[in-house]
């Protein structure tokens, strides 16, 4: 046992759910004519009394803290150092500790029992990620912030192990060396031996922060006949990293079943889980796939940081008169809005964006979602379980039961949702929806091939809004460059078209991994049905002419919305040709 954890402080169960004054009277931090006084002004201004004492500074911030960790029944510790063995440092790799704010005090064997140092009671949900991350039982012990960042500047300001470190540790494992040639024929009991390897938790929990911190939206492990890839997708491009052995392939596959909860028996089914960690105080859930293929199983995980998200119309990238019209048409009391796009193009961060901007204690908001990727208050949020039945149209009847303003069907995929979603918007509802088109025209070809009958479509539809993403050029490195003749053809555009403007690209540097991006943007194609468009969807007119007919009438196509974001500076030649066609006159 360590110095720091034998003094670890007073047990708090004896303040356990008390008044948090009362905690603070018994731990002689108040005084009882402080604490009346502070009561009294808190009768008249209702405020926290915590905050009361703070202000008439009989408190400090850190005594307020003690005294919720001591209210939560947490252990709490006066020390002023924290000493753990070396053996009990490792337990925690560095990468983790400097993440989560935690030091290792002292380790049980027996009952496999962490006991960390944590600066905040509100800091719990880290002990529930080195749970899930490492597997331990942990116990907390809140000390001061300073003796926290003293401890981690003495045993972890290294900066840790890389990933090449684990690998090269890997490579001299017992367990992991003896699995090497026998394939697929790995018995239950030594799965459950390899997911508890120290080396694979490492490996695994390296790779997901490092993910999280660089902004990945996906990380893949991909096991083939003679290697085992690892890669990330960063703004909608994969990157690989260290390839590990290729026969830890059944161990990291394990390892992640085990997190997600899923079943590590299964190698012949595909299955899907969820793990939820709270990274730098931030949510992170990521979304697991397995999926069995010829030389092992492929896993993916969606990572979905909310905090990288902004649910906001105005940070979408939409120029302002497109704005205007985004404002205009979601503020309409029935019809349906499209938005369209492949998989991976921002639809529903978008939606979600019209949502929250609609989201108010007068507005009655469900939406039916596969699955649901923002959670977020005062929205009705309904998850998608083909399994048992509960498709996204027999969702969609039982939600015209309960009187919404405004819907949010994650996907038209049949025509039954098609045709509940014509019958919620022609019984006085708001339907926003998504697609899988190219572009704006080709949703209602889309549609008709559906089965809707274009009466409905031109009675019910509103806009449909296609979008693409394009990768930001990097402010930190962005440079002056004169594109060549043949770049500008791509784009079929002449050196005359560009002589008035000034183009960039990015040159590479640290902030964005030397690739020259960093972030990206939506662009948009915005096509409102007016009466003259509706005509000629009754009279069945192709894809072409509505397309033709709606940039008449003042659409804006993605490539024009792409080639306006390549003039402002904001994005690339490369970029613009690589998510948008070339449009034919």
């Amino acid at each position: 046992m360590t110095r720091a954890a034998s003094n670890a402080g007073e047990k708090s169960d004896r303040y356990r759910g008390r008044p948090i004054g009362r905690v603070l009277f018994k731990m002689g931090k108040l005084s009882k004519e402080q604490l009346e006084e502070a009561m009294a002004i808190q009768k008249q201004k209702r405020g926290p009394l915590g905050q009361i004492l703070i202000d008439l500074g009989y408190l400090t911030d850190q005594d307020l803290v003690l005294a919720m960790a001591a209210q939560a029944g947490m252990e709490i510790s006066q020390t002023d150092r924290i000493e753990p063995t070396p053996e009990v440092i490792e337990k925690i790799p560095a990468q983790m500790a400097n993440t989560y704010k935690v030091v290792p005090m002292d380790y049980q064997a027996e009952g496999n029992l962490l006991t960390v140092a944590i600066a905040s009671p509100d800091n719990f949900r880290a002990t529930d990620d080195l749970k899930t991350l490492m597997g331990y039982n942990v116990k907390a012990v809140v000390v001061r912030p300073e003796v926290i960042d003293k401890a981690l500047a003495a045993y972890y300001s290294e900066g840790g192990e890389s990933i090449q470190d684990v690998l090269d540790e890997m490579s001299g494992d017992e367990m992991l060396t003896e699995i090497a040639d026998r394939g697929e024929s790995i018995d239950l009991a030594t799965l459950r031996d390899l997911v508890e390897s120290s080396p694979v938790k490492k490996l695994l929990n390296l790779v997901l922060l490092q993910a999280i911190r660089d902004k990945a939206s996906d990380i893949h492990f991909e096991p083939f006949e003679n290697e085992f890839k690892m890669r990330y997708r960063i703004d909608g491009v994969l990157y690989e990293m260290v390839p590990p052995p290729r026969h830890i392939a059944v161990a990291i596959a394990s390892r992640i079943k085990v997190m997600a909860q899923l079943d590590i028996a299964e190698r012949r089914m595909p299955q899907d889980g969820r793990i939820e960690l709270m990274v730098n105080g931030h949510p992170v859930d990521l979304r697991v796939s397995v999926l069995p293929t010829l030389f092992g199983e492929s896993v993916v995980m969606r990572v979905l940081d909310r905090s990288q998200v902004a649910l906001d119309l105005d940070k979408l990238g939409l120029r302002s008169d497109d704005l205007t019209q985004i404002h205009q048409l979601i503020d309409k009391p029935n019809g349906i809005i499209i938005v369209t796009g492949p998989t991976g193009s921002g639809k529903t961060t978008t939606l979600y964006s019209a949502l929250r901007e609609q989201n108010s204690p007068e507005v009655k908001i469900i939406t039916t979602e596969d699955p649901v990727e923002y959670d977020i208050d005062g929205l009705i949020q309904v998850q998608i379980n083909t399994e048992i039945g509960l498709t996204f149209a027999a969702c969609l009847r039982s939600i015209l039961r309960q009187d919404p303003d405004i819907i949010l069907v994650g996907e038209i995929r049949d025509l039954e949702t098609a045709q509940i979603a014509v019958q919620a918007s022609l019984t006085g509802h708001l339907v926003f929806t998504t697609l899988h088109t190219n572009d704006a025209p080709t949703a209602i070809a889309r549609l008709t091939d559906l089965g809707l009958e274009p009466f409905l479509i031109t009675a019910t539809l509103e806009a449909i809004v296609a979008q693409r993403l394009v990768r930001k050029i990097c402010e930190r490195c962005k440079k002056e460059f004169v594109p060549t003749e043949d770049m500008l053809m791509e784009l079929a555009l002449t050196p005359q078209d560009v002589a008035e403007r000034t183009l960039y690209y990015g040159e590479g540097c640290d902030a964005c991994n030397n690739t020259g991006y960093r972030g990206r943007q939506a662009i948009f194609e915005i096509m409102v049905l007016d009466d003259h468009l509706r005509d000629l969807i009754m009279k069945n007119a192709s894809t072409n002419v509505l397309r033709a007919e709606a940039r008449k009438r003042g659409m804006r196509t993605l490539r024009q919305s792409g080639l306006l974001a390549l003039y402002d500076g904001i994005t690339t030649i490369e970029e613009i040709v690589r998510e948008t066609i070339v449009e034919e006159d």
